[in-house]
């Protein structure tokens, strides 16, 4: 396990506290619609943190090729129609380019200044003359409006229950997915990042932004600097 995360629930835990056999069971949401409404048609998509496909199957059902990468074997495992990579995303260098990379999950708001940097990066290093860089922030009350909940459509009660400081900024985040019949918790390490701070971790990287896609800035499409 990474440090400071935590995975609890029936099936394999990933070194972040993910489940295997929940995110297996949970939907897609928007992100597809997000997603193919920024970038062009038939793009060769780099997924960076692709988990057991949801978005992944997505995409390729709507045209795109896609290479999935995650560091969990037992996740890849479930991934149906695209290219999959082994790999803890900071560490990942590939040796070649794609259309469009992406950054979704809320990585970016890694509890690790390394391990982000080490992603953005990866982005930076992947994405080709004229591609486009997809990330996915943290929503502005993400760590203040809490407890909070929802039900996802797979019947999943997904409750966030708390976020509490830890240390230089970082806060551990407790969530929790309630099934019928079966039950999953995760904390794991989340660094909040005003705008400013968002944008100066991309230009560390030697991206900017070149759009937010979302009203409330979830969504985001960078480039590489001088583009």
């Amino acid at each position: 396990m990474r440090e400071g995360y935590e995975g609890t629930g029936p099936g394999a835990i990933t070194p972040d506290g993910c489940a295997v056999e929940l995110y297996s069971r949970l939907r897609v949401g928007d992100e597809p619609d997000i997603i193919a409404a920024a970038v062009p048609a038939g793009a060769h998509i780099l997924e960076l943190g692709s988990g057991v496909g949801r978005v992944t199957h997505a995409l390729v059902e709507r045209g795109f090729t896609v290479t999935a990468v995650d560091e969990s074997a037992e996740m890849l495992e479930r991934v149906r129609g695209a290219r999959t990579i082994r790999s803890p995303i900071e560490h990942l260098d590939l040796g070649e380019t794609f259309d469009v990379v992406m950054l979704a999950s809320f990585l970016v708001h890694s509890g690790d200044d390394e391990v982000r940097r080490g992603m953005l990066r990866a982005c930076a290093r992947h994405v080709a003359p004229g591609g486009h860089v997809l990330i996915q922030r943290e929503g502005e009350d993400y760590h203040a409006n809490l407890p909070r909940e929802r039900v996802d459509p797979a019947g999943c009660t997904i409750r966030i229950l708390s976020a509490d400081p830890v240390g230089d900024g970082v806060h551990a985040v407790r969530a929790e997915y309630v099934f019928p019949d079966a039950v999953w918790t995760q904390t794991f390490r989340s660094r909040p990042l005003t705008p400013e701070q968002f944008e100066g971790a991309l230009a560390e990287a030697g991206l900017r932004v070149d759009r937010y896609l979302t009203e409330d800035g979830v969504w985001v499409r960078a480039v590489p600097m001088g583009e």
